[in-house]
């Protein structure tokens, strides 16, 4: 194995040791330990809910399952690309922005992604918040049922075990990256079992696979939304896309670690299509059996949960929700914004310290309010930030692969005069072709989350949106590809 890359002469208020280059003893993560990862990330509520979310709109479940392993295969390719940077040199994805939208431009990518990882660290910590309400109130018939605050929408109970699990993870940010690493590997087969036995208890309660998959498409001949497949299938695709799409611009936070190109690329690959095609089998199964067992449908495990009864598969159950929430929160939501906030100012953050802001918005943001409907979840929230996304990381490979061919000059990332200080430290060709590329989806999202009803064109705009992710990434690979090649990418200060 080649010896990880060293810098030289960094500039200070560029490079802290959360950010600088990983030595060669950090560099042991291996096949294993990157799929570990994605177990451990894949398995928790809101991938649970991505299939039953989409039975809700009307597929059948092969149609569901197919949908997310599609999406998962698309988004695995920008995932094992933006990871080579991380392995090869060791640097985290703020760094690595710092190459094509220069060392102060580099804080626009890294703190949109750090906003939305913000969302999705206060989406995880309601469901486990909301799981341990469910189980304890269970346990204790119904004495935690209250009426919802005028203000929060949620009981004060609710609210209460929702800032119980917030302390929770607090610890383990604490703890540091190394951390994270050994809770996904102890994880991962805990819940990799947990998914096993909880297909199975559906099997065995609803008489078989028959009675579980049965339910028709609702886009079958003579069903309510016949022909309507295709509105369907695209946006939910790019839905699936966007669930992953944080981790495709910030995955060199994790592939720095890794012990070689192979160990990433093979780790990933098995991790994330593999496991999330899994769980969304089982999800589907579990909640196809509900309607037998139960009369009703009932898509979130944490509701699920409650109904199993018994005191031991309740403690069981809050155990596994509590481990697959922490697992996805930790990995997903809390590494990317606290190397934001850190590359912010090198010499004032800690991991630690970024981690806590992060938890300190999550908390904020009253994050049940994202999640109140289906549409709203799939349609504004997850497509939505895929419009964001999608241009970053179509800006990011066009740079690394199409105009660099992989070479990137390591001490010059962690120096303000440099190849990549281009005008003041902000890159114009990036910052045009990632705003000119975020354009397009605009009208859509707005008129999906309900903020205009009307705009010159907009049935082609929200067709433009059904596709947000696909059509940010491909117009800003593009753009930023043309255009460097007409402007020099080396420094124009």
């Amino acid at each position: 194995m080649s010896r990880a890359p060293t810098v030289n002469n960094p500039d200070p208020s560029l490079i802290n040791a959360d950010i600088a280059p990983t030595t060669d003893e950090e560099r042991h993560w291996s096949v294993f330990n990157m799929a570990s990862l994605w177990v451990g990330m894949v398995v928790c509520v809101p991938t649970y809910m991505l299939a039953g979310g989409l039975i809700d709109q009307g597929m059948n479940w092969w149609q569901a399952v197919g949908t997310i392993m599609l999406g998962n295969l698309v988004v695995l390719v920008p995932m094992i690309l933006n990871g080579h940077p991380g392995t090869k040199y060791g640097v985290p994805f703020p760094v690595l922005a710092r190459a094509s939208f220069g060392i102060q431009g580099a804080h626009i990518p890294s703190l949109l992604r750090a906003l939305v990882a913000c969302g999705w660290f206060g989406i995880q910590t309601w469901f486990g918040g909301f799981a341990i309400y469910q189980l304890v109130n269970g346990l204790l018939g119904g004495a935690l049922e209250m009426p919802d605050l005028p203000f929060l929408g949620i009981s004060v109970t609710e609210f209460g075990c929702f800032v119980f699990f917030w302390v929770l993870q607090i610890g383990i940010i604490y703890k540091g990256i190394e951390s994270i690493r050994l809770l996904e590997t102890i994880a991962a087969p805990f819940l990799i079992a947990i998914g096993f036995a909880l297909m199975g208890w559906a099997y065995l309660a609803a008489g078989g696979f028959g009675t579980m998959l049965s339910a028709p498409s609702a886009f079958a001949v003579g069903g309510p939304k016949e022909g309507q497949f295709l509105s369907v299938f695209f946006p939910s695709l790019t839905a699936m896309v966007g669930f992953w799409a944080t981790l495709s611009l910030n995955i060199p936070d994790f592939t720095r670690y890794a012990k070689s190109q192979r160990d990433q690329v093979l780790g990933q690959a098995i991790g994330l299509p593999l496991t999330m095609t899994l769980f969304a089998f089982i999800s589907v199964a579990v909640t196809s059996a509900t309607v037998a067992i139960y009369g009703e449908a009932i898509p979130d495990p944490t509701v699920l949960a409650g109904k199993m009864g018994g005191g031991f598969s309740v403690i069981v159950a809050l155990f596994a929700l509590a481990i697959a929430t922490l697992s996805t929160n930790i990995a997903a939501n809390v590494v990317s914004p606290a190397n934001a906030f850190i590359n912010l100012a090198p010499q004032k953050f800690t991991f630690q310290l970024g981690g806590y802001i992060t938890a300190a918005i999550g908390l904020a943001i009253m994050p049940w309010k994202l999640i109140e409907s289906t549409g709203g979840y799939i349609f504004v929230w997850l497509i939505g930030y895929s419009a964001l996304l999608g241009p970053i990381g179509g800006i990011l490979i066009a740079d690394y692969f199409v105009l660099r061919r992989t070479e990137l000059d390591l001490d010059g990332l962690y120096k303000h005069q440099g190849p990549y200080t281009y005008v003041k430290g902000f890159n114009p060709v990036a910052i045009v072709a990632f705003v000119l590329s975020v354009l397009p989806n605009i009208p859509g999202f707005f008129h999906q989350a309900g903020l205009i009803d009307s705009f010159p064109g907009l049935s082609v705009f929200d067709q433009i949106y059904t596709y947000a992710w696909f059509v940010g990434f491909g117009l800003a690979l593009g753009l930023y590809s043309v255009l460097m090649k007409i402007i020099p990418h080396k420094s124009m200060a």
